[in-house]
């Protein structure tokens, strides 16, 4: 099961296994970024007169940016070799293929003009040396502690509004229908197993699907038929890989500032689908106006948000909308399969 646990030590500060995920977005951006601001840092400590700078910039993109596509081209592909290497053995094989680009892409502008020379090789290599480390000493930041403490702490905001609301729709009809609240009873076991779990994990979508039908029939307990669900799974692989505890989190929220303001019935519409290779989660509910009840709602939103960014970095993201009554709320996240089994319930 995937996770942001920490690893054991290697030499360069990596780990095995801890190389940067070249297919990553948030990766390939920081990549493409950095390779430019070293480049820039290089131009401006190699040229006295900085008023020549604005003529000598177009010629250092055309040496730099090439080398930098084809680099990530390369580096996307050999992914999941890279993946089963050692940290060291890894490390070489970026800086040489980030040198032999460089290479590359300097002979390419040979027939414009200039002499061969191996000072683009040793300056890509060098570039891919440092910008390596750095990745990985922001991941090291992100994991294991600063992480795992940040989403404990994320998961720690949601349990008591959780267990205050179930806990009211269970007392609400303990006398009237004994059986049934010994149902809940045990839904809502069920329900703190997945909240008192390591959370760090990543769980399957399906049983996020599970975990929030169970949370949804607790509330019906105390909103009886003012809760009205439309719930559609299509063709979603419910054995993509999630944050745990990443829908029961948004249909509280949605409960809590959609249904409960109200008199009247209203409608939480729950969709998932998969588009290529993302998966989009969609949840809306009617909308009361911003002041309509407390300002829990954007908490909620900021912690599922920050919690997508530790876990997918850029590759994930949570959008919201207000429209026609309705708040909106969808999320995008990149679909990675578990284990055979996993997205059973």
């Amino acid at each position: 099961m995937a996770s942001i646990r920490h690893s054991p030590k290697a030499p360069f500060g990596l780990s095995s296994g801890e190389l940067p995920d070249f297919r990553n977005l948030g990766v390939a951006l920081r990549l493409v970024f950095g390779v430019n601001a070293l480049a820039l840092v290089a131009a401006l400590l190699g040229e006295p007169d900085w008023s020549l700078l604005p003529g000598q910039l177009p010629i250092l993109a055309a040496h730099v940016e090439p080398a930098v596509f084809f680099c990530l081209l390369l580096l996307y592909g050999l992914q999941p070799v890279l993946a089963r290497l050692d940290a060291r053995v890894g490390m070489a094989a970026v800086v040489a293929a980030a040198a032999s680009c460089a290479l590359a892409g300097s002979a390419l502008l040979l027939p414009l003009g200039g002499e061969f020379s191996w000072r683009p090789a040793l300056w890509g290599g060098g570039a891919a040396f440092v910008l390596v480390h750095y990745l990985s000493l922001r991941q090291k930041a992100l994991s294991p502690a600063l992480a795992e403490a940040r989403l404990m702490a994320l998961t720690a905001r949601i349990r008591p509004h959780f267990l205050f609301n179930s806990l009211n729709g269970v007392l609400g009809i303990l006398r009237e229908d004994a059986r049934r609240a010994e149902t809940a009873l045990e839904e809502l076991s069920d329900l703190f197993r997945v909240l008192m779990a390591d959370n760090r994990e990543l769980v399957s979508l399906g049983q996020e699907m599970v975990l929030g039908q169970q949370y949804l029939d607790l509330e019906r307990l105390r909103l009886g038929d003012r809760l009205v669900v439309n719930w559609g799974e299509g063709d979603c692989p419910a054995d993509c890989l999630v944050p745990s505890l990443l829908l029961q989190p948004l249909l509280e929220n949605a409960v809590y500032h959609g249904i409960e303001p109200s008199s009247e019935p209203g409608e939480i519409l729950v969709r998932f689908s998969r588009l290529g290779s993302e998966i989009r989660v969609e949840i809306s509910n009617p909308w009361h106006g911003e002041h309509a009840h407390g300002q829990g709602n954007r908490m909620a939103l900021e912690n599922v948000r920050e919690r997508l960014m530790l876990f997918f970095d850029l590759e994930a993201r949570l959008e919201t909308e207000v429209k026609d009554g309705k708040f909106r709320l969808e999320i995008w996240l990149p679909y990675r399969p578990g284990p055979v089994g996993e997205g059973e319930g």
